[in-house]
């Protein structure tokens, strides 16, 4: 009976040390070796915070961004995306926000961006909430073959002859 108990508690150890390893390693071991892994390859930003990471700077960013009212220009991006507009100002154009323990990368270099756009089997996607693909479908949301079908489909839309023509047609019409 005895050894039963024992065998028992033993189990039960064994499970809650599994559980902890993985949420350690979830919030704490994972993020870390990402950081180090980012920072080797050039990219900048915060140091990895606990659980939050920069989610409270950037809600603090974001209720300030909008308590100013908005210029008469076209820079919309301080007021928009005002976290990532101050991570790049302060890190520069390869940088990397926390959210939570993921980081977000942001990349503004047009020969790293056309490296990323061409080898996307390289570079998933983050899983999305099911809603959101239920209501909001795209070339954003396709993975793979899907993918490339529908980018070769939509890529004559985009053809520099043709949004030319477009912009005369829309400079010719009279409101």
């Amino acid at each position: 009976m005895e050894a039963a108990w024992a065998t028992t508690l033993i189990l039960i150890v064994i499970l809650v040390l599994i559980c902890a390893w993985r949420i350690l390693n979830w919030l704490w071991f994972k993020p870390k070796r990402l950081e180090k892994l980012l920072r080797e390859q050039g990219f900048q930003g915060n140091p990895y915070r606990l659980l939050f990471g920069d989610s409270k700077d950037l809600l603090k960013t974001r209720k300030k961004a909008l308590s100013k009212p908005m210029n008469l220009s076209d820079n919309i991006i301080p007021r928009v995306s005002s976290y990532t507009h101050h991570t790049v100002n302060t890190h520069g154009k390869n940088c990397f926000i926390w959210l939570g323990p993921t980081p977000r990368v942001t990349i503004l270099d047009p020969g790293q961006i056309k490296d990323v756009l061409n080898n996307m089997s390289d570079f998933p996607k983050p899983d999305t909430n099911p809603l959101v693909k239920l209501l909001a479908t795209g070339l954003a949301d396709h993975d793979g073959e899907k993918w490339s079908k529908h980018r070769r489909l939509i890529n004559p839309a985009f053809n520099l002859e043709r949004l030319k023509v477009s912009c005369l047609h829309l400079i010719d019409i009279d409101f």
